[in-house]
């Protein structure tokens, strides 16, 4: 009899099967087709979402971007990731963990919630590939990922440096202060980080090297490559990349874009070359799907985390 049920969000054998025999258009949202789990035993990577939208100070709807990365990813399922020489399923277990759940009744307790979640994950030696979310998201993982391997170097793709200053008052839950916190709290070494593509105004960097999107657009991509190598050397580092990052032509769908961004051929250029850093946390933040009618911006969203994927297989042992 025929096999009526071949959704391998459900059916796979085990997290490191693949197929290409899969509808594209139908099935579970799981990334990239990936086996849905309720056990991490055996896993490498954990992907989670993270649908909070409430650290934004522009356009809201990021609570939608785990969604439509994992809907967009299915794009990418059918064949080994281009212009790959592996399959980074082959080489690692890679499972959908689902959403950690973000109580919007209690936004003071979010922050919390979203640590001890990755944080439980890490306990198990499992990695983690986040999609938010807006950027604040990132600063919990931060957290959770400082507390298992120490301060760590921030590799930083956007259009903003997220490091402007709470001043005195009570700590914000906002999306444009929290590396600022991370850099005061021991979270990152500024000494080993680099943000890339900012094209908005910050005059006190805290120490972060900053490569422009100026300098990524006049310069070969294998300089900036070259610059971000360099900086973080061989410390254990944390990969984020915000999806405003790129030019608002290449993902419209986010919600504080800003114009003379990166093209998606430059940032998986750029991210191809940090093949066998020691990459510990990533994340890709910031896909606001309402605002994009094509879905090109979750699509891009997709294309970035699986790279990220083909980076954790480099990562060294």
């Amino acid at each position: 009899m025929s096999d009526f049920r071949r959704d391998y969000a459900f059916t796979a054998p085990d997290a490191r099967a693949t197929t290409h025999d899969e509808y594209m258009y139908a099935g579970a949202l799981s990334f990239c087709r990936r086996k849905y789990a309720t056990s991490l035993e055996g896993a490498d990577v954990a992907v989670m979402g993270v649908p909070f939208d409430t650290a934004v100070t522009n356009r809201p709807g990021t609570r939608f971007g785990p969604r439509a990365v994992r809907a967009a990813s299915t794009n990418l399922a059918w064949a080994r990731a281009w212009p790959s020489a592996f399959d980074p399923f082959e080489r690692l277990s890679v499972v959908d963990y689902g959403d950690i759940w973000c109580d919007h009744g209690h936004p003071e307790q979010v922050p919390h919630d979203i640590e001890a979640a990755i944080a439980a994950v890490l306990a198990q030696g499992v990695k983690t590939l986040l999609i938010g979310g807006d950027h604040f998201t990132t600063y919990p993982a931060l957290k959770a990922h400082a507390a298992k391997h120490g301060p760590l170097a921030l590799i930083h793709f956007d259009a903003h440096t997220d490091t402007w200053s709470d001043g005195d008052g009570p700590k914000r839950i906002d999306h444009g202060t929290m590396f600022w916190h991370a850099v005061h709290e021991g979270l990152i070494d500024p000494a080993h980080s680099i943000q890339v593509g900012i094209r908005t105004t910050n005059d006190d960097p805290l120490g972060i090297l900053i490569r422009d999107a100026a300098e990524v657009h006049e310069t070969p991509l294998s300089e900036t490559v070259a610059a971000i190598r360099n900086r973080v050397g061989d410390a254990p580092c944390y990969l984020t990349f915000d999806i405003d990052c790129l030019d608002p032509a290449f993902a419209p769908g986010t919600g504080t874009p800003v114009v003379g961004g990166l093209s998606t051929h430059q940032a998986m250029t750029l991210l191809r070359g940090l093949a066998g850093l020691d990459i510990r946390g990533a994340d890709v933040v910031e896909v606001s799907p309402a605002y994009d009618v094509g879905e090109i911006t979750a699509l891009a969203g997709a294309t970035v985390a699986l790279q990220m994927l083909c980076l954790y297989a480099e990562c060294p042992a």
